[in-house]
């Protein structure tokens, strides 16, 4: 499916895990031109569509569909279905969090869980097998357990703002550690903890791999070049093909032990490899100052 023209109508599926910022993200949107409908049942998407005149007022259309009514993820995949085929380009947003995180905000705030269980962290493992299908099918997943209210709408108006919507693949390449946890909403996770590690050279030990030193260490190590010619390679292969499938967005996470030195310099090669092939690619430290 190729992508439609910028001024197409579109509909945004806003889902994912209660306290991971549903009503946060559909605010955002909606300052940012959308029409907002909130716990939408699947079944009604496409009522809702022509209730707005969508198709023929090009307009844009966002939903919040969640647990509360239940997730009859078939109903959602027919109706999103059905809008492809009038020429209305769909997309689904699911918003995540780590459990400890969103156990934290719902202590933060003292409200109930929608599924109404005995504790937070029952509700938490039962929304997760709930919500296990649609979280596959979704084009974007973003973790908001590390962004703050500014990060979250700045990750939206980068996806999803109009003149964003009909971009070629955007690709965001993240540094991480390991031992910080991987990343929950990476497409493509890499591990270069094959590679030497930098501190274990005491003089590139309280360096990082944005600095000279540490990124011709790492990269002239055997086997460094090789893998991210690879690697660039599969995506060069990837991408397009993504594409043709609609999909705009293409997060590769690259970790090593502590995110500091050998996952960075891969990042920022990989990233001016892509950026050197026409490939809009940024990249991102996640780890970098821990």
């Amino acid at each position: 499916m190729d992508l439609v023209a910028t001024d197409a109508p579109h509909v945004l599926v806003v889902t994912g895990m209660s306290g991971a910022g549903r009503s946060s993200a559909a605010k955002m949107l909606e300052d940012m031109g959308y029409t907002v409908i909130d716990n939408l049942p699947p079944a009604l998407l496409s009522l809702a569509v022509q209730a707005h005149d969508i198709p023929e007022a090009h307009e844009h259309l966002a939903v919040v569909i969640d647990s509360r009514g239940g997730l009859p993820t078939d109903e959602l995949r027919y109706a999103m279905t059905e809008l492809e085929r009038e020429g209305v380009l769909t997309r689904i947003v699911f918003l995540d969090a780590e459990d400890n995180v969103i156990v934290s905000r719902y202590e933060e705030n003292r409200r109930p869980h929608p599924l109404g269980m005995d504790t937070i962290s029952e509700a938490i493992d039962a929304e997760r097998r709930l919500l296990a299908e649609l979280r596959e099918m979704a084009d974007v997943v973003i973790d908001t357990s590390n962004l703050n209210i500014h990060e979250l709408r700045e990750r939206l108006t980068s996806q999803f703002a109009e003149d964003e919507m009909s971009r070629p693949m955007r690709v965001s390449i993240r540094s991480f550690g390991f031992k910080h946890g991987t990343p929950r909403d990476a497409d493509l996770v890499l591990d270069v903890r094959f590679l030497p590690n930098p501190h274990w050279v005491p003089e590139l030990r309280d360096m990082r791999g944005t600095h000279g030193p540490v990124s011709d260490y790492v990269l002239g190590s055997e086997g460094a070049k090789e893998f991210v010619g690879r690697i660039d390679d599969l995506l060069e292969f990837l991408i397009p093909r993504f594409e043709n499938e609609g999909k705009s967005y293409l997060s590769i996470a690259i970790g090593c032990t502590g995110g500091h030195h050998r996952s960075v310099a891969i990042a920022e090669e990989l990233a001016n490899r892509l950026s050197a092939h026409g490939v809009n690619a940024s990249v991102r430290h996640r780890d970098l100052e821990k």
